[in-house]
């Protein structure tokens, strides 16, 4: 035996040391400190850092340039969670330390040597200008330059306060069949593959469009176009790429480049209703495409997408919108989306005037709580008042569908239970006309909220539920029945335990207090009522 476990110990050495030397991913790396980040953090364009880098970097006013030439926003730091729990279990799994505070010292040297290499470069960049430019260039530094696109504190601002969430992803398996229940689309409404009569969307003739999307020098062009400083050519540049990526596939993938994204993102909140329209509906052309969906995000577009729909020109509202659904139908944008605001946002534009802009939000904040983290900020937002007052509108199936994803967590129950969400729902499935997908939604929202739930049974028979629920297994669908007789187990589990407690107080008695046989008569039929109104 000495032999066999020598062999082994011989073995465990080897697969540790193999773990130890395995290096990191590169998304756990800081992208200024270039370590393992210890407090990795979400700014505000996108991108995560070590918060020990983004507060060195805004002390010294440094937002240094990335490798796809964008540049970052510190403007807010979020703490992510998500990665923060990766990089640890990848620690553990891989048998590295895991990673320790870092030294703000340490971090200010690194950030200034990143700062001095930027100066040698532009003063290298400086001395190779010819004195005659220089000399223009030294009569004009005076005079600022003038901003053709307004900052985003003349929107509406985005909050700068977002709630702390479990970082736990979960599918709610109750409220998602294997086919979907409505036609779900994957474009926004706001997308249409025709012009249309729309003066921000006529093309003017002297436009010339490269018919070749692969071609390099079709993307300096746009990118020269939407850099100048004139807004007519900025304006005429948006749209002919409008045009494009409208009608050609292969041009929205080609065209979704790092550097015309950055050039793009500022024209996001113009103050010029036309350019401002023509962007973001330009990113939602090429968002449509799936491999671009991420790359978008990562890119820094959706805050200024948000501070266009709070802010925006109403078509700019109904774009962002738009896009903000588009982008969400990824599953790795979901978590990144709602961290950086846009669901408050969202929920507003369920109320909108714009019918695209109502749809729209209510299936990207569908698809958006498909996430735990995300389904925790909605409750705190106030989500499932603003939802059951459109389950009776034309929102009525999406707004159930957002309702079973809350119902899946614990906050979510315990607010549709304070709201009255049973009583609701009963009066919904009392409605001949509701559609069968909206019924099944209904019965699976009130099976979620049966469970461990001591107020349940008491608004269920207040509200008839049980009537209710033998109409739905004599005439409803397939899964809707069944979900429907579980409920009815459910209840009728509660009862037997009432019935079970009253007959021990009976023969507790001897058989002989009418008194104590009247009580646990009442114990039976109001239980869960007394639960309820004492809370």
């Amino acid at each position: 035996m000495g032999g066999n476990g020598k062999h082994r110990w011989k073995i465990s050495i080897f697969r540790s040391s193999k773990l130890q030397n395995k290096q990191p991913p590169a998304e756990f790396i800081c992208p200024i400190s270039g370590s393992l980040m210890f407090d990795p953090v979400v700014v505000s364009s996108g991108q995560t850092f070590e918060r020990t880098s983004v507060q060195v970097c805004r002390d010294l006013g440094l937002s240094p340039p990335l490798p796809d030439g964008s540049k970052p926003d510190f403007t807010i730091a979020i703490p992510n969670s998500a990665l923060k729990s990766t990089i640890l279990k990848w620690c553990d799994n891989s048998g590295t330390p895991r990673p320790a505070a870092p030294d703000r010292t340490s971090v200010e040297n690194a950030v200034r040597t990143v700062m001095d290499s930027l100066n040698e470069a532009a003063d290298d960049k400086d001395s190779r200008i010819r004195v005659s430019e220089r000399e223009l260039l030294e009569g004009v530094a005076e005079k600022p330059d003038v901003l053709f696109s307004h900052a985003a504190t003349e929107l509406n601002p985005r909050a700068n306060h977002f709630y702390s969430s479990s970082s736990e992803e979960s599918v709610i398996a109750n409220a998602i069949p294997a086919t979907p229940l409505l036609p779900f689309s994957t474009r926004p409404l706001c997308f249409s593959a025709s012009l249309s009569s729309s003066s921000s969307e006529v093309v003017s003739d002297e436009i010339t469009i490269n018919p070749n999307p692969n071609s390099a020098t079709e993307d300096e062009e746009f990118v020269s176009k939407l850099k100048s400083r004139d807004i007519y050519e900025q304006e005429q540049g948006l749209i002919s790429l409008r045009k494009l990526t409208r009608t050609n596939e292969e041009a929205r993938v080609s065209l979704c480049t790092p550097r015309l994204l950055a050039v793009i993102r500022p024209l996001l909140v113009s103050r010029y209703a036309a350019v401002q329209t023509n962007a973001v509906a330009v990113i939602v052309n090429v968002s449509l495409d799936k491999v671009n969906k991420v790359n978008i995000v990562r890119s820094g577009i959706v805050p200024p997408l948000i501070d266009a729909m709070k802010g925006g020109c109403p078509e700019s509202q109904e774009h962002a919108t738009g896009a903000i659904f588009s982008l969400a139908l990824e599953d790795e944008n979901k978590v990144a989306i709602g961290v950086l605001g846009a669901l408050q946002p969202l929920l507003h534009a369920l109320r909108s005037e714009s019918e695209r802009s109502r749809h729209d939000s209510a299936l990207a904040l569908y698809h958006l709580s498909l996430v735990q983290s995300n389904r925790v900020k909605l409750v705190k937002l106030g989500a499932v008042s603003t939802l059951l007052t459109m389950v009776s509108g034309e929102l009525a199936g999406r707004a159930m569908l957002v309702l079973c994803n809350l119902a899946a967590c614990v906050e979510g129950r315990s607010a549709m239970l304070d709201a009255n969400a049973v009583e609701v729902l009963v009066g919904m499935l009392r409605r001949r006309e509701v559609s069968e997908s909206t019924q099944e939604n209904c019965v699976a929202a009130l099976h979620s909220l049966s469970h461990g739930s001591m107020r349940f049974k008491g608004l269920a028979r207040g509200a008839g539920l049980a009537e209710v629920l033998r109409e739905v297994e004599e005439r409803g669908s397939e899964r809707a029945r069944e979900k429907a007789g579980k409920i009815l187990m459910v209840m009728r589990g509660r009862d037997e335990e009432a019935a079970a407690a009253a007959e021990g107080v009976l023969l507790e008695g001897g058989g002989t207090s009418p008194t104590k046989v009247l009580e646990a008569k009442i114990l039976t039929a109001q239980e869960g009522m007394t639960n309820f109104d004492s809370s």
